[in-house]
């Protein structure tokens, strides 16, 4: 997680770029990839967002690749619909659905997300939540996180953006979320630190289908595992 205010200036002038101009072509799609099941239009999908108060910022055109963007894919794999599947290896949170699809969403992960597998359960949900950095994470760059020890109150310039579901195994907190960023730009790429970010228009569409007690396996191969391919 990374503080850093290029996520909060509103990139309303990037709005000319949100097309499908602004993705990579679909000609290289395996055939079992079902398309923009949710509207082609990527303004639509990923332009400024009123949320409680709060304008969430479009999303940069350079960061609307195609692999990027929240869409519905074919779904082979063996959990049940409403179950989310996280792949780390390959920046991909998948939210499977009833008939063989699974919606699926870009990530980004950070060293601790990676490395992080198994089942837990979706225990807490909160809108624009507050962050405070770990001991660890102090201790390991106290010039960095130093400064933020006392917490960051929720909204724009917090690393977790507009939602954050928090994962908790055996009834205890795995201290691992799912969670939005100021930082869209780390989407689709492994950086530092951080747990499982996803851009908040993003967050926002998945925390409202999905209710506490949802069930998230968090494995490395799920891409194949679902018969999908990037």
């Amino acid at each position: 997680m990374t503080i850093s205010r290029r996520g909060v200036l509103t990139a309303f002038a990037a709005l000319a770029g949100l097309g499908l101009s602004g993705c990579t072509s679909l000609s290289g799609s395996s055939s079992n990839v079902l398309g923009y099941a949710f509207g082609s239009n990527l303004t639509s999908m990923y332009g400024p967002l009123e949320d409680n108060g709060r304008v969430v910022p479009a999303i940069s055109s350079s960061v609307l690749q195609e692999r990027n963007v929240r869409r519905q894919v074919a779904w082979t794999g063996k959990e049940k619909p409403g179950t989310i599947v996280v792949d780390p290896e390959n920046h991909y949170l998948f939210l499977v659905e009833e008939g063989g699809t699974a919606r699926r969403y870009g990530i980004g992960v950070g060293k601790e997300g990676f490395a992080f597998s198994g089942t837990t359960t979706i225990k807490r949900k909160a809108d624009w939540p507050g962050w405070t950095p770990t001991g660890n994470m102090i201790r390991r760059d106290p010039e960095r996180y130093g400064p933020y020890a006392g917490g960051v109150p929720g909204g724009l310039n917090n690393p977790l953006g507009a939602r954050a579901l928090y994962l908790y195994r055996g009834g205890k907190d795995t201290h691992f979320r799912i969670h939005g960023t100021n930082e869209p730009h780390t989407i689709g790429r492994s950086m530092s630190s951080g747990c499982i970010r996803m851009m908040n228009q993003d967050v926002i569409d998945l925390e409202q289908r999905v209710p506490v007690g949802t069930t998230v396996v968090v494995r490395r191969g799920a891409l194949k595992d679902g018969g999908l391919t990037a």
